[in-house]
């Protein structure tokens, strides 16, 4: 028995896998210029399981970002290494073949999916997933005694040796090794997954999907294809006040997010903008509702709005809210 075996829970021979469980896994790891929205991934990694986590194969590839490689003395990428490079249309096929019919897995999944999906966008395409799985919100549900949530304390909770950080091949592979052990115990424990959806960037009625059934068509980058970064108009409502469970929420309300959402954040940011909200950085006792999908994690803004006792919903629910807001007091 490995040390990668002896540190987690074994499925019993007897035990059957639970149905509903995805029936396939890319585990992925991207390296990029920066954590802005108009920064480009320079290099990205994806190692494919099958159902239980086993490797089926993996794959590597540096993109030339077309600008500044941003931090070399973190990802050591020079812009002579990366020259010549692939520009990331030439690999979108062959990175959605990787993708195609898998849950997305990677480790602060949100930021890796964004950069994704702003890459694509770019390409005036779609990554063909639709599913993904933060390793650290799986963590959570497995209620493991990490004393924080890096990838080298979760890689060495289950024995697994980095050999070269911040190298996006050598992340996936640490990160794969780290969830083979983690899916088994979820699947031991008939431990609900937390699969959040992925949508596109932008919504688009014409984008052609990339894939390995699709042929061709995708384009240059165009800044016009995707969101640029911008400051939002204040909100012109007063604030009625908190959000009351059952009431519908009202014109002005400030309204705070916090942790990994579905939606693109900045879109239902937007979304509640163009419905009268004003859309809140941080949390105060005149905040009106949290928005979160993980009420129990412990971010500042979580532990504020405990603090405050501020109204807290998920994002589904937030959504339903969104379709029937209220006008603004004294309108």
């Amino acid at each position: 028995m490995t040390m990668l075996e002896d540190r987690t829970t074994a499925v019993s021979p007897g035990t059957p896998w639970p149905a509903a469980y995805p029936k396939g896994y890319a585990v992925v790891d991207v390296e990029t210029t920066g954590l802005a929205r108009d920064d480009r991934i320079i290099s990205a990694a994806v190692y494919r399981l099958d159902e239980r986590g086993e490797v089926e194969d993996h794959w590597y590839t540096l993109v030339n970002p077309e600008r500044d490689p941003g931090p070399v003395w973190i990802h050591g990428l020079t812009s002579e290494t990366l020259e010549g490079a692939p520009l990331f249309t030439d690999i979108a096929e062959e990175f959605s073949a990787r993708l195609d019919g898998r849950v997305l897995v990677a480790h602060n999944a949100v930021f890796d999916w964004q950069m994704i999906a702003r890459e694509y966008a770019r390409a005036k395409a779609e990554a063909p997933v639709r599913q993904r799985l933060c390793t650290i919100a799986l963590s959570k549900e497995l209620g493991l005694p990490l004393s924080n949530h890096k990838l080298e304390t979760l890689a060495a909770h289950f024995g697994v040796v980095q050999r070269r950080a911040h190298h996006a091949l050598d992340d996936a592979r640490v990160l794969a090794e780290a969830f083979r052990p983690s899916l088994r115990a979820a699947a031991a424990g008939n431990v609900r997954l937390p699969l959040l959806e992925c949508r596109p960037l932008t919504e688009w009625s014409d984008t052609p999907r990339i894939g390995p059934q699709a042929s061709g068509g995708q384009g240059g980058y165009r800044p016009s294809s995707w969101r640029p970064s911008r400051k939002r108009p204040a909100c012109p409502h007063p604030n009625p006040g908190r959000y009351e469970d059952g009431k519908p929420l009202r014109q002005g309300m400030r309204v705070a997010f916090s942790g990994d959402t579905s939606i693109d954040r900045e879109l239902l940011e937007d979304r509640a903008a163009e419905a009268g909200l004003h859309v809140s950085t941080s949390i105060s006792r005149l905040t009106s509702l949290l928005v979160t999908n993980d009420p129990d994690s412990g971010t500042s803004k979580v532990l504020k709005a405990r603090q405050f006792g501020t109204p807290v919903v998920d994002e589904a629910a937030f959504g339903q809210l969104l379709r029937d807001v209220a006008p603004a007091t004294g309108t």
